[in-house]
């Protein structure tokens, strides 16, 4: 299968999720945050903390729907999720789009009012540019924390991650940290 390397280009960057401005993303049409928990809100397999909580908090005052997407199994999910008091897809293969769609239809919301956040370009962006969601890349909130797998994965997305910066004209150094 052949990659169109665009489609692992993220719609935005922040360097944390509680930077991302959700006002203007409401006032864009958006209604439903998407989102990986994994690196992208707390470090991987970590709980939810109080700057979690107080984000989720501040969303649903804002009138933003939540969706955790997830590759990972439910006691995890589902641990996180209900501390925060959200749905969830678990085990949702991605980058397939299907636990993109499968989260939409649980929200009752269409791929333009959604947007996605997660860390990983392989997975997470990869999955909800094909899903047709915006994405927004996430600098991982602890490398150290990565599993295997994910850490060699990291090494292929450095070049899609350059190229975004490139194309977008910004610094890249912040998110190799």
């Amino acid at each position: 299968m052949l990659i169109n390397f665009k489609s692992l280009l993220p719609t935005a960057y922040v360097a944390s999720i509680y930077d991302y401005d959700l006002s203007a993303a409401y006032a864009r049409g958006k209604r439903l945050i998407l989102f990986d928990i994994d690196n992208t809100l707390v470090p991987h397999g970590a709980p939810a903390d109080d700057a979690a909580k107080a984000w989720f908090i501040s969303g649903k005052e804002q009138g933003f729907s939540f969706c955790a997407i997830s590759n990972n199994r439910e006691p995890r999910v589902k641990k996180f999720c209900d501390a925060v008091g959200v749905p969830y897809v678990y085990k949702a293969g991605k980058p397939s789009a299907k636990g993109y769609e499968h989260a939409l239809c649980k929200c009752g919301a269409s791929a333009s009012q959604a947007l996605f956040f997660g860390d990983q370009i392989f997975t997470d962006i990869w999955g909800a540019n094909r899903a047709g969601i915006d994405s927004v890349l996430v600098r991982p909130v602890d490398l150290s924390t990565d599993e295997i797998q994910i850490r060699f994965k990291r090494i292929f997305e450095k070049q899609a991650i350059k190229a975004f910066f490139r194309e977008k004209g910004l610094a890249i150094y912040d998110h190799f940290h």
